[in-house]
């Protein structure tokens, strides 16, 4: 490894190319290898090759994004685009090997950042993007910015993510916004950007992080009210009269959202407050409207 370069997975797996300059692989065939990540590059070991592949050759595709050949049956695996090609690496022994890859390639990385893009709604029109190092440390986001100030939060307490693009220091490029609360508990965006590989690696290990608290529970009519109404700021204990219904119904709810852990309880009686779930489940009924 060069100076620096940090070893963070190291397990057994298998790989295949589904895709090579551009075409299906015929026939491709899995094969078992040892499967090491660094901070630096992916190498994939056989008793017989060993191929190692820099992250700034690698992309993560987007979740809506088909690039594996319809024939293949990549269950359980992670693909990988490498140019124009395609890998699947399959390790048996990580739940969840992408989030692994996209940990690893975003570790100590220097990223554009701004913070905050806005606050409470409002966009910081005096917000601009700096250089920040990037860290994940015990599912702890940790962002170095200039003149040592440090920008942290939970992967937890990420409301909702969403992707677009935009100019940044002058060029055209990606932007995941990412909604989570700051110290004095409020809703903020930070905005992330960076070479092509940045935004795609991050965009995909926190959408990773939102799908994993999901649950079967549905929500309501009334449900989605109450939540979009704390979600606008409305306090809990107006809810009844901002709703227009009785206040053991909407403690009745409160409780029900408690169980489905979309709101936190404050006090044992009428008052809670959102949490990231909630956040992200008020921001996709608003958006249904």
């Amino acid at each position: 490894m060069s100076e620096g370069e940090q070893k963070l997975v190291d397990t057994q797996g298998d790989y295949l190319y589904a895709v090579k300059n551009g075409e299906p692989v015929p026939d491709a065939r899995w094969r078992s290898c040892r499967i090491v990540l660094t901070s630096e590059r992916l190498v994939l070991s056989t008793g017989d090759n060993k191929q190692a592949i820099p992250h700034s050759q690698i992309l993560v595709p987007d979740e809506d994004e088909s690039v594996v050949p319809d024939e293949l049956d990549a269950m359980g695996s992670t693909a990988l685009k490498i140019g124009n090609n395609v890998i699947l690496v399959d390790a048996q022994e990580l739940t969840d090997f992408e989030s692994e890859y996209c940990r690893a390639a975003l570790h100590d990385e220097v990223i554009l950042v701004k913070y905050p893009a806005i606050i409470g709604g409002v966009v910081q029109d005096d917000a601009s993007w700096s250089k920040a190092r990037f860290r994940l440390d015990d599912d702890q986001v940790n962002l170095g910015l200039p003149d040592g100030e440090t920008v942290s939060f939970p992967l937890d307490d990420v409301g909702t993510v969403e992707t677009s693009t935009g100019q940044v220091a002058g060029e055209n490029r990606e932007i995941v916004q990412v909604e989570h609360t700051d110290e004095e508990g409020r809703s903020v965006e930070t905005h992330f950007s960076g070479v092509e590989w940045h935004p795609k690696a991050l965009s995909a290990l926190l959408h990773a992080t939102i799908e994993k608290r999901q649950d079967e529970y549905e929500l309501d009519d009334v449900e989605n009210q109450v939540l979009m109404a704390l979600y606008s700021g409305v306090s809990p204990f107006e809810m009844a009269d901002f709703v227009g219904i009785e206040v053991e119904k909407v403690e009745e709810i409160y409780g029900r959202l408690v169980e489905a852990g979309a709101v936190d309880k404050v006090r044992e009686r009428t008052e809670v407050t959102l949490n990231a779930k909630g956040r992200n489940l008020a921001s996709e009924a608003m958006n249904e409207q």
